[in-house]
């Protein structure tokens, strides 16, 4: 579940960003931000979205930012298609910054220890 895991504060926060109309974003993704990133990868992920892949995004939208149950079947949904499709796992995982990311500070990157 590694990408999976490492895909969820990027996906988060273009979800807290753009709610459920996150899939339709375009203008935005040329921007290197985290929100930016992951709209871009729920894209890649979900494409423009079917009725599964919308709903688990507006449960997410409409969540409290700990609602791991959201956050949990957020996640299951990305792994699913992964499995489903290795190659979009790896392109997936090069999307991803090489440096470690958290959810905390806004910026999307760790500090330097």
């Amino acid at each position: 579940m590694g990408t999976a895991d490492d895909v969820m504060p990027f996906v988060t926060s273009a979800i807290g960003a753009y709610g459920g109309s996150v899939l339709a974003k375009t203008m935005e993704l040329a921007a290197d931000t985290p929100v930016a990133r992951g709209s871009r990868i729920l894209q890649r992920v979900f494409g423009r979205g079917d009725a599964r892949s919308r709903q688990v995004i507006e449960r997410v939208a409409g969540a409290k930012p700990d609602d791991e149950p959201s956050h949990a079947a957020l996640r299951s949904a990305i792994t699913e298609a992964f499995r489903a499709d290795p190659i979009l796992a790896r392109e997936v995982a090069a999307m991803l910054p090489r440096v470690p990311v958290t959810a905390g500070d806004g910026t999307g990157v760790e500090p330097p220890r």
